[in-house]
């Protein structure tokens, strides 16, 4: 059974830091684009970050570059979120998903979605 599994996110401070990981069973990442998504209350799901499988480029929204960082474990079949400098309006519920070689924007690209994990920044 193919499944993405996302964890890490957490009420945190602005300015704080958090780690999402987002864990994938059934595949193999090797061959997969992994992208990073997100969606606030009443907002349309938006792009955040994702990495390519063949070449492993990275693309950032223009939000995020700077503060977030999208790495990968392919032993681990894992891909993780390195967030800092986090402000009150990157709180949403983070979403990892999965479509085949190479990233894309468009959230209908992608095959594959994790369930969530909420990211909350307030103080």
């Amino acid at each position: 059974q193919v499944q993405l599994v996302e964890s890490g996110g957490s009420l945190v401070q602005p300015g704080g830091s958090l780690r999402l990981s987002c864990a994938a069973s059934g595949f193999t990442l090797d061959d997969y684009a992994i992208g990073w998504f997100r969606q606030a209350p009443g907002k349309e799901r938006e792009g955040v970050s994702c990495i390519s499988s063949s070449d492993g480029n990275t693309y950032y929204a223009d939000s995020v570059k700077g503060r977030f960082t999208i790495s990968r474990d392919n032993r681990k079949n894992t891909v993780y979120l390195q967030m800092n400098s986090l402000k009150p309006e990157n709180t949403a519920v983070y979403y990892c998903a999965a479509k085949l070689l190479r990233c894309a924007p468009q959230v209908s690209e992608y095959e594959y979605w994790g369930q969530g994990t909420q990211v909350t920044v307030s103080s």
